[in-house]
């Protein structure tokens, strides 16, 4: 039986990183985007190129009628997923909260937060012989970006919660739940937050003195949804250097 996964935001950054790494372990990957066809369609060819099988998928996970489709789409074109990475999210320009609106502070938490609630739903409404899910947070749940992006940091902060709750919820049903926080990894997203180079700033802070690589969160993605952490459930691996 094959193992198949979904993997959100999988056209760029972690999720791409991660949708070839999987693929290279012999999953079927679906990689979801909501708008860089062309990005995602590349992510696709090289799995492919590599003997792997995937398909790219649209939707804006944040929204229900979307996700359902979504998961009709993969239900039809592959089959019922067994495996989850939720990692589709968004990171504003740098703001204080005295300066933040309701609007954006909506789109953050839709978008980072509801978007995981329904992908966990639909794919454990499939996993009826066990699965695995990866929630992809941050450490800035713990670190908070004061002056930065606290509503991001909050947002992850949810995820986590989310993580530890819906561990405990569907342990009887063999489907584990796990999550990785990655720190100053070098992806796009920096420059969404307004400043490109945002882990060279910060890279002397950090214990081993350099920034991560998206492969590897990638790495520690594919250990936690593997049969080798068979026995992890409900757990946080910080993927930062130290920090």
């Amino acid at each position: 039986m094959s193992s198949i996964v979904l993997v959100t935001g999988g056209s760029q950054g972690i999720g791409a990183a991660t949708s070839k790494y999987l693929a290279k372990q012999n999953y079927v990957v679906c990689v979801n985007y909501i708008s860089n066809e062309i990005e995602a369609n590349k992510v696709v060819a090289e799995i492919e190129k590599d003997g792997g099988v995937a398909i790219a998928v649209q939707a804006d996970v944040s929204k229900d009628d979307e996700v359902i489709r979504l998961f009709k789409v993969i239900d039809k074109s592959l089959g019922k997923i067994t495996h989850l990475v939720n990692n589709a999210g968004i990171l504003l320009p740098q703001i204080c909260v005295s300066e933040m609106s309701a609007e954006r502070i909506n789109r953050i938490f839709q978008t980072n937060v509801t978007s995981y609630f329904l992908c966990c739903r639909e794919a454990i409404n499939r996993m009826q012989n066990g699965g695995a899910i990866v929630n992809v947070s941050s450490v800035a749940s713990r670190l908070d970006s004061p002056s930065e992006y606290i509503d991001y940091a909050a947002s992850k902060g949810a995820v986590d919660t989310l993580t530890i709750g819906l561990s405990i919820e569907v342990a009887s049903k063999n489907i584990r739940v796990n999550c990785v926080r990655p720190g100053f990894i070098y992806t796009d997203m920096h420059a969404d937050g307004g400043e490109p180079d945002r882990v060279e700033r910060l890279k002397t802070l950090i214990p081993l003195q350099r920034g991560g690589s998206p492969e590897e969160v990638a790495a520690s993605i594919a250990f936690l949804l593997s049969n080798e952490a068979s026995f992890i459930t409900g757990t946080f691996v910080d993927i930062a250097g130290g920090k």
